[in-house]
């Protein structure tokens, strides 16, 4: 039976559930929002992706909490290089790892991520693959916004969402500032 590591670190935003895989290389392999306890949608992509699994509580397990805890509190930088563990299909993972190139602060359209990825015309494939994120945040999906500059489809809610890029923008802008 797979053993992960968990861990719930406390945002301004609400509660993200940490899962840490340590057989591979204490990469995160999901970073779910929750309102409750495990979320259910992060049982069935623990579920598909492991089988049968156990959860160990961590107390900041490999520092990831701590990096997470210090990009809401300004450093946006300090999730850049968290090592990841997605599953996924190869197109999922294109599209995944594809969010990284996505600096903070700025935005792209699902067609622009498509087209950065070689394939201009999956933009609904790409909405999918980031609607599938089993690493929000960390992978960040919420850097990616509809053809008209719209805030769409978002895990956390769209509240979420626009909470941050506000976070991102005025952190960045504080910086440039100094």
């Amino acid at each position: 039976m797979k053993q992960l590591q968990y861990d719930t670190v406390l945002t301004p935003i609400g509660r993200k559930f940490l899962v840490v895989d340590s057989d591979a290389g204490d990469a995160i392999c999901a970073l779910y929002w929750i309102e409750n306890g495990e979320p259910g949608e992060l049982s069935r992509v623990l579920r598909r992706r492991y089988g049968d699994y156990t959860l160990t509580q961590t107390d900041n397990p490999a520092g990831h909490s701590d990096a997470i805890r210090a990009y809401f509190a300004g450093d946006l930088h300090a999730i850049d290089s968290l090592p990841v563990s997605t599953g996924g299909t190869e197109f999922q993972r294109d599209v995944w790892l594809g969010l990284r190139g996505i600096p903070a602060g700025e935005v792209l359209t699902y067609g622009e991520l498509a087209a950065r990825l070689g394939r201009p015309t999956a933009s609904r494939a790409v909405g999918m693959a980031c609607g599938d994120n089993p690493i929000g945040l960390v992978l960040p999906c919420h850097r990616v916004v509809g053809s008209t500059g719209s805030l769409t489809g978002f895990g956390g809610g769209l509240h979420r969402k626009k909470w941050l890029l506000e976070h991102e923008r005025a952190n960045l802008a504080r910086l440039t500032r100094h």
